[in-house]
């Protein structure tokens, strides 16, 4: 599946749907007491109403270039996570991103605390901020598939945009366009029919509850991979359980860490694998000498099934269940030769940022 990424949309058309003034046209006459509208707080609007505070637009400008994109406050003294892909203009040109609170007050000038190009986030920093209205945060690892959710966020540079739908799916693996060219994979992807666009990158994707559970990143490409210029009911949210533990790493460090086994990959499909009597998998093209594969005895040719509990039947399945483990960590890697099923224990080191 291929995704194209929602930031860096300055604007859309709308069309105007006001009735232009003429001579006698008259207004419908209002209710003299009309009644207060009631708010259930289990609601939509409810939901909509606690979060909203929570939610930011993102201004992004380099040089003559501009766009923008959504965040979500997740800790009171300023801290914002949104996408990579929303402030790496900026970044990488010695722009500016500025950061509108939901309020509608000036925008400020954030600070770009760091920045992971390989898990699509960034954490920003209001300066100077304290006791702002931080989201709740979820847990994406609770989500099933037809779960009511709802996506915030500034499409088109439309702030505070609020749409629903459900869960379509989880574990999604998309490929989407990666910083500097090539591609990446946004791992074990919440997929959802509520509608995103352009600009809604970075907000958040909420349950019921109004926990944040994913954050809204990529839409489905239409056939034949022609960029995305709206949302087809295939949108992708990077899950909040894997996003809050690169946030809280690059807080900490200003950095985040990847964990690789080692080897270079191809996907051994289905058909690939009836027509060669194997199986469906990740078979090894290369092993790095002194790499993590290497040290555990896997060879060119292995063909890697499973990774501790997760079942691999792509290079993107393998690229997932590495990351969702952390540099140090001890995986089974369950894989087949010649034939033979077989199981090593790899130590998993930090993939080095080139």
């Amino acid at each position: 599946m291929i995704a194209g990424l929602l930031g860096g949309a300055t604007g859309g058309w709308v069309t105007s749907l006001t009735l232009g003034d003429s001579e006698g046209t008259s207004s419908p006459a209002a209710s003299a007491e009309a009644a207060p509208t009631v708010i259930d707080p289990g609601s939509v609007a409810g939901v909509v109403a606690r979060v909203l505070p929570s939610v930011v637009t993102i201004d992004v400008t380099a040089g003559a270039e501009g766009g923008n994109g959504s965040g979500v406050i997740i800790r009171s003294e300023g801290y914002v996570l949104t996408n990579n892909h929303v402030i790496a203009p900026a970044a990488n040109a010695g722009g500016q991103v500025m950061i509108t609170m939901s309020d509608g007050a000036e925008p400020v000038l954030a600070e770009i605390v760091g920045r992971d190009a390989s898990s699509d986030l960034a954490v920003l920093r209001i300066p100077g901020a304290s006791g702002l209205p931080a989201a709740t945060l979820g847990r994406s690892g609770s989500l099933v598939a037809g779960a009511p959710v709802i996506a915030i966020g500034a499409p088109f540079g439309l702030s505070g945009t609020v749409t629903t739908g459900i869960v379509s799916a989880l574990d999604r693996n998309p490929t989407v366009p990666a910083e500097g060219g090539g591609a990446s994979v946004i791992i074990g992807a919440i997929q959802i029919d509520a509608a995103i666009n352009p600009g809604n990158s970075g907000g958040p994707l909420l349950d019921a509850r109004g926990q944040v559970v994913g954050l809204n990143t990529a839409i489905a490409t239409a056939p034949g991979g022609q960029a995305p210029s709206g949302s087809v009911g295939v949108g992708f949210a990077i899950p909040i359980d894997y996003a809050a533990s690169v946030a809280d790493e690059i807080i900490r460090t200003g950095r985040a860490t990847h964990p690789y086994t080692g080897v270079s990959a191809a996907t051994v499909t289905a058909a690939e694998a009836r027509a060669r009597g194997t199986t469906p998998g990740a078979i090894i093209r290369d092993v790095e000498p002194a790499g993590p594969a290497a040290a555990a005895g896997l060879l060119p040719g292995d063909i890697i099934t499973r990774v501790d509990d997760t079942v691999v039947t792509s290079t993107n399945d393998l690229t997932a269940a590495t990351r969702l483990h952390h540099v140090g960590d001890t995986v089974t890697v369950t894989f087949q030769r010649n034939g033979v099923e077989s199981t090593a224990r790899v130590v998993l080191q930090e993939q080095s940022p080139g």
